[in-house]
């Protein structure tokens, strides 16, 4: 991984390929780790950016007020990137939805995989999990967390462990527990999303969602692809809230032509 420093500590990030440019922006259980499956594919024709938001992965976490899509921006002027091609995953693909509001001009096409809707009621079973994670970091449970985690955004509420591919819960373990302990630091720095009408994206947008994916995402999926004209849903039902370490072919089938546009 490649360093770019600031006043603010270090964003970790990775280019491969060569190409017009894709951004591939992790989910916040995650790491830029989580396209290992999908960004050598998508190198044969394309300069895949991956980097770390700050707090996770190889990042370091802030020692100030920031904002992820200034990161993005700096980044790209860093790497001098004009127009990109944004995929986000989860929290990724909020910021990659703050992204092309804030930065309309530096967007080429925008793919979002199962992102979250600020003010969103969430169910019951959002709440529980919630509370569980909150309990365990309050007991200073630290492995519970992680595994409270794991049980909602990998596993999903869909299925047992016996049907989830071996080794992704021992891969995302590491990232996953790196986003925990950072979290308070990020988010008391984090200058949270952009405000902004989904309306006004005017660019190519994917939005995708797994069939196995907690209801109230299956539901904020629906609700972006009604909401940013011209987009198209894509379901893949195999997967659960990561779709690239689910289902990182049928991802990859997704995303080619659609990134050829």
């Amino acid at each position: 991984m490649l360093t770019l420093a600031d006043d603010l500590g270090h964003l970790s990030y990775d280019v491969a390929g060569d190409g017009p440019p894709v951004v591939l922006v992790h989910a916040g259980v995650a790491d830029h780790r989580m396209w290992d499956a999908v960004a050598p594919v998508l190198a044969a024709r394309h300069a895949v950016v991956r980097y770390d938001l700050r707090g996770f992965g190889e990042s370091a976490p802030p020692s100030g007020p920031f904002r992820e899509t200034d990161d993005l921006r700096r980044l790209l002027d860093h790497l001098g990137l004009g127009r990109v091609r944004l995929v986000g995953a989860s929290w990724g693909g909020r910021v990659a939805v703050d992204f092309t509001l804030t930065h309309p001009d530096r967007v080429h096409s925008l793919a979002l995989l199962a992102p979250p809707w600020p003010g969103y009621d969430w169910s019951a079973e959002m709440i529980a999990y919630d509370g569980a994670e909150t309990a365990a970091l309050a007991a200073g449970d630290l492995d519970t967390a992680v595994q409270v985690n794991l049980d909602m955004w990998l596993r999903g509420p869909a299925r047992a462990w016996s049907d989830v591919a071996a080794g992704l819960a021992d891969g995302l373990r590491g990232p996953l527990r790196t986003s925990l302990v950072n979290q308070d630091v990020v988010g008391g720095h984090s200058q949270g999303p952009a405000s902004g009408d989904i309306a006004a994206v005017s660019v190519p947008t994917l939005v995708g969602v797994g069939g196995l994916d907690v209801a109230d995402f299956q539901d904020i999926a629906r609700r972006y692809a009604a909401g940013i004209p011209g987009a198209t849903l894509v379901e893949f039902p195999a997967a659960a809230h990561l779709i690239a370490l689910d289902a990182p072919a049928e991802l990859v089938t997704a995303l080619e032509p659609f990134l050829a546009r």
